[in-house]
């Protein structure tokens, strides 16, 4: 894919580990959106509603940053998407409490941790912008997980 680089993003990793950074705020929005539909908890419905909007505003900084620089925005897999909107109704159809949604939610927020880190390991060549979102995202993933503990 030809990319076309403006001054605000440096190179080609930095694109590429944006693509992954807005994949994931989306993988986890629809996750989440996903969730919410299946609970009534709202303990559990106030912290989805907190990192759903963190997680947007994550995803509109991705989104700023690629605009400037002409490159495309990068959708969650086809697969990846079903398999997991698959998981959640069915682990909710046999239990629908709010441990079972908590778990959930942490399983996919350590899958983001580990697919972000993976791209800031593949991609070192991205600028300190682009790290610095990737990194926002890996924090907000921790925080999330630590915050529906609790929950578990």
């Amino acid at each position: 894919m030809e990319v076309f680089m403006s001054k605000n993003i440096e190179n080609h990793d930095s694109v590429l580990l944006l693509q992954d950074c807005i994949a994931g705020c989306k993988m986890a929005l629809e996750s989440m959106d996903d969730i919410r539909e299946h609970t009534d908890d709202k303990q559990l419905r106030e912290l989805i509603d907190k990192y759903y909007d963190e997680h947007t505003g994550l995803s509109v900084d991705c989104r700023d940053m690629l605009d400037k620089a002409g490159a495309d925005i990068k959708e969650p897999g086809v697969f990846a998407k079903m398999a997991a909107k698959l998981q959640t109704a069915m682990k909710m159809a046999v239990n629908d409490d709010q441990s079972q949604a908590a778990k959930l939610l942490t399983e996919g927020c350590n899958m983001g941790i580990e697919t972000i880190s993976g791209s800031l390991n593949e991609y070192r060549d991205a600028d300190s912008k682009s790290v610095a979102i990737a990194e926002r995202l890996r924090t907000l993933e921790e925080k999330m997980v630590g915050d529906l503990q609790p929950l578990l």
